[in-house]
């Protein structure tokens, strides 16, 4: 079973993500914010990644700049899922090494197009 990692500081962003993706068919876990989700995966890297940008303690682009300079930090597929809809944010997540791109608020159908694109299902 493929596993994922929901990183986001709304609890109710968390359970919504967390349904749909069991549906999926991924083992979850999930992360309040950056530096408890670079915690989680320094103890073993995820498949994939659905990160949030605007959280305290640690952002998302900061969590994932981050991730990538870990051992093993190039292997989770990072899907951002936020509100920043503006091409800056969004060239730089890409440039940062994240991997797709959604905006909130999403559907089961949203993401499961996102993660098909990224050869996730």
């Amino acid at each position: 079973m493929k596993t994922c990692l929901v990183v986001d500081d709304s609890r109710v962003v968390r359970k919504v993500a967390r349904r749909i993706l069991e549906e999926m068919r991924f083992d979850i876990s999930e992360a309040a914010d950056g530096m408890e989700a670079l915690e989680r995966c320094r103890g073993g890297m995820p498949d994939a990644i659905l990160l949030d940008w605007n959280m305290p303690v640690m952002n998302g682009i900061d969590f994932l700049r981050a991730l990538r300079r870990e051992q093993g930090g190039e292997k989770p597929v990072v899907v951002f899922c936020t509100t920043e809809n503006d091409m800056d944010h969004i060239a730089e997540a890409i440039r940062s090494g994240a991997n797709e791109y959604i905006m909130k608020p999403f559907d089961s159908e949203i993401l499961e197009s996102k993660f098909a694109e990224v050869g996730l299902v």
